[in-house]
């Protein structure tokens, strides 16, 4: 899977980065236990849903301090 792009998430809502950000942070917890028991073949993809998660608070971040 592909890293997604700022740009793409910029354009999403706030409710659906955080639906997003919720499978996000639940598929890297499956993905984590898998890894743990040896059943993961593409360990990238953990670093790849990290960042994407880093990407999705961020952009959440930015927009709850711009409406203050």
């Amino acid at each position: 899977m592909k890293p997604r792009k700022a740009k793409d998430l910029r354009e999403l809502t706030d409710s659906e980065l955080e639906r997003l950000l919720q499978e996000s942070q639940e598929t890297l917890v499956k993905q984590r236990f898998q890894h743990s028991l040896k059943q993961l073949q593409d360990t990238a993809y953990l670093k790849i849903l990290r960042k994407d998660i880093a990407r999705i608070n961020t952009i959440l971040t930015e927009r709850r301090n711009a409406k203050i």
